[in-house]
């Protein structure tokens, strides 16, 4: 894991697995949060949904500017 994500997850209370789940579907489809929430019941993980916001502010910055490191360039110029 990233230094940068590893600082922001530090005092957070919950598995980085659970977080970056609930980041990653908030992300990647269109879920609401209650949505995420619901799913995350099903799979005995109890999260609010106001906890997976905080999380998607606190995560997605600093996801997209590890990623966007790692991006290759496109085209020659």
């Amino acid at each position: 894991m990233n230094g940068a994500l590893r600082r922001v997850v530090k005092r957070l209370h919950y598995p980085i697995e659970i977080m970056l789940i609930c980041v990653r579907w908030y992300a990647a489809y269109p879920l609401s949060l209650r949505h995420i929430e619901e799913m995350m019941a099903e799979r005995g993980v109890e999260v609010d949904h106001a906890t997976i916001h905080r999380w998607a502010m606190k995560i997605l910055p600093v996801l997209a500017k590890v990623l966007r490191h790692r991006k290759r360039p496109v085209g020659s110029s």
